[in-house]
């Protein structure tokens, strides 16, 4: 007999708090996590073979979810693997629950198998760590277990969402005999946390409105975050009502107004920036993709920069905070916005801000826009520019794209991305591991339609990920297929090194058509511009999951996207 109820206990424990999704990865001294969760009933279980896939996969579901999502694997080094997940997790601020089986310390380091030390595995990547009593029979041990996984759920869901490691010792045996039911125990004790809205009080609102005033030129930029209905409504009423320049990268998701500033990589790659310089900087969500927006405000610091993120985070990375407002951006702008409105109808008055700066931020985003048109008509090359290009225009409303890290990210964002269309892109900690796996998770829980663009060596070094039972029929795949790690041609260190193509580059004949062929993929592939309009209809016009691979030349790209960096030069 080997039924250890307290791991059963802890399976219907998480489903009492929501949870839906188990990403497991195949080992013996897991399988009393493995069959307490799938003998549940209520869980869907998606079995992965790699666990460094298994954990951007469980990524992927719960950045849709917002909700927690379960990782489950063996003892020994199986854990160590999920480790690139849950630090991008960790820095994406993405709730995921990592159950690893683990001996009982004692036969640690004893020459056993599968075993490591697992305790703080994952170190400061995780929001707390757990480990349960290896005696499951102690009352005391049957609280804290239970105790602690009501810790460990809620805290994954409490913002900032996270990941929260339990490791949890199993004896031998753990395997049920015949006949034997896994059933949860009636006295489950299930405790909720009560979040607590923060607000900002009035005499606060009084200090920020006299700073706000006493700024000419405003400038709010947004960096990674969630598409928010409300808060691309609000920003919006600011920038039209208001005269206030909104700037955000593709992985903002901004959209719907004519407004907004999404070219700011051209426009600010010139000399001439120095008018653009704000009084007040205003700054929300995560990392920014822009390098030059970041090198402009780093050396043009506002007088007063206010960050908004109810996170618990003190990050600067533009070397300016004067504020940390920790509350939610969606409260803050639409308050904001209220305050200021009914203001100026009070006093019957207009803003006292400078109008002309939102105008001077316009005129060279149109001015943008149209020389980016006029290139990209002009081009007869297929490149990653071009080939990016043709495929952002063929993105339908509602569609979620999602990119891989290096390059691709890079050109979504300067060319500026579908204003209905959401995106995603691993930047909490900006590797090119796991890509892939996140948009397979992504798509196996959105619903919609799903198109990843990759390059070649994200691919293929994701490409466990294909290792999936069913793969969501959702989910389209563009890789981008440059011979190698076509970045370090695009800067100037490497660039200039005779080690490039062998070192840094890692130059490669790999395509991807067979491990497509191996995942049960339609394939499509481009290597010629005239051909790439027909490849790319017929594979959008795919019903099944499928894979368009298009070749372009490393130097060919080089010299391209110089030359649209230097649109305004």
């Amino acid at each position: 007999m080997a039924i250890l109820q307290p791991l059963i206990d802890l399976a219907a424990l998480t489903y009492l708090h929501g949870v839906r999704h188990v990403v497991l990865s195949p080992g013996s001294r897991s399988a009393a996590l493995t069959l307490a969760f799938s003998r549940h009933g209520g869980f869907q279980i998606h079995p992965v073979i790699d666990e460094r896939s298994a954990g951007f996969i469980a990524q992927g579901m719960a950045q849709q979810l917002c909700k927690p999502v379960v990782l489950i694997c063996t003892s020994g080094s199986a854990g160590y693997n999920f480790a690139p997940a849950v630090s991008e997790a960790f820095f994406q601020q993405i709730p995921l629950l990592i159950l690893t089986a683990d001996r009982p310390r004692e036969w640690t380091h004893q020459f056993d198998g599968q075993t490591i030390y697992q305790s703080e595995l994952y170190g400061k990547h995780v929001k707390k760590f757990f480990e349960l009593p290896s005696d499951y029979s102690h009352p005391d041990s049957i609280w804290a277990i239970n105790r602690s996984a009501n810790e460990a759920v809620n805290l994954a869901a409490q913002v900032p969402l996270g990941p929260v490691h339990v490791n949890v010792p199993i004896r031998e045996p753990f395997y049920p005999s015949e006949g034997e039911v896994l059933a949860p125990s009636l006295s489950i004790r299930l405790i909720h946390q009560t979040p607590v809205d923060r607000l900002i009080s009035v005499s606060q609102w009084n200090e920020l409105l006299d700073e706000w005033d006493d700024s000419k030129k405003i400038l709010i930029a947004g960096g990674q975050c969630a598409h928010s209905a409300l808060l691309n409504e609000t920003l919006s009423k600011i920038t039209d009502e208001l005269q206030v320049p909104v700037l955000a990268d593709s992985i903002a998701n901004l959209a719907g107004n004519e407004s907004f500033i999404s070219h700011h990589d051209l426009i600010l790659s010139g000399n001439d920036d120095a008018d653009l310089m704000p009084d007040l900087l205003i700054t929300y969500g995560l990392s920014f993709v822009s390098k030059e927006l970041k090198t402009f405000l780093r050396r043009n610091p506002a007088k007063n920069h206010w960050h908004i993120g109810n996170d618990g985070v003190w990050a600067d990375p533009l070397q300016s905070v004067t504020r940390q407002i920790a509350v939610d951006p969606d409260y803050f702008f639409s308050q904001l916005f209220e305050k200021i409105d009914y203001q100026l109808f009070t006093e019957n008055s207009e803003p006292d801000n400078d109008a002309g700066y939102l105008e001077k931020w316009l005129v060279k985003e149109r001015l943008v826009r149209r020389k980016i048109q006029d290139f990209l008509l002009n081009q007869t090359l297929l490149t990653d520019l071009t080939a990016i290009d043709a495929v952002l225009s063929q993105l339908a409303d509602g569609e979620q794209l999602h990119v891989g890290n290096s390059m691709p990210i890079r050109y979504v964002n300067a060319l500026g991305k579908p204003d209905l269309v959401s995106v995603f892109c691993n930047r909490g900690t900006s590797g090119i591991d796991g890509s892939l796996s996140t948009a397979i998770g992504a798509a196996l829980t959105n619903s919609c339609p799903t198109t990843l663009i990759i390059g070649d060596v994200s691919f293929l070094y994701d490409r466990n990920g294909l290792l999936i039972k069913s793969l969501p029929e959702n989910l389209k795949i563009v890789v981008v297929n440059n011979g190698g790690g076509n970045i370090f041609r695009m800067i100037d260190g490497p660039a200039r090194q005779p080690e490039l193509e062998e070192y840094f580059e890692t130059r490669h004949l790999h395509t991807a058509r067979r491990t497509a062929e191996d995942a049960g993929l339609i394939y499509f592939s481009v290597h010629q511009m005239e051909d790439l309009a027909t490849q790319l209809a017929a594979f959008r016009s795919c019903d099944n999951t499928c894979l368009l691979e298009i070749f372009t030349d490393p130097e060919e790209n080089r010299v391209i996207w110089k030359q649209f960096k230097q649109l305004l030069a």
